[in-house]
């Protein structure tokens, strides 16, 4: 069954932002464990700050080309290089 130009781009935007959300839960998870081994392992040293603060910057930037912004961003990009190239023809 073929779909319609307008279902596969939500669908797309929809896996997209369920991709973000997965990632958001696993960032969670994963530094939630990571500050109770700093606390519990070595609290005189904090460590744990660091990992946070890569994979936040990494998932904001997910976030941001999810959001509607990102996508306006994409769009523009798009249109300026189909405009190089109809001027090349």
């Amino acid at each position: 069954m073929e779909h319609s130009p307008a279902y596969t781009i939500a669908r797309r935007r929809v896996e997209r932002k369920i991709g973000f959300r997965i990632h958001l839960a696993v960032y969670l998870a994963v530094n939630t464990g990571l500050v109770l081994v700093n606390f519990l392992f070595t609290p005189a040293r904090i460590w744990a700050f660091w990992p946070m603060l890569g994979w936040g910057i990494g998932l904001l930037f997910h976030g941001l080309a999810v959001s509607q912004h990102g996508a306006a961003w994409k769009q523009r990009m798009i249109e300026n290089e189909l405009n190089k190239l109809q001027k090349t023809e």
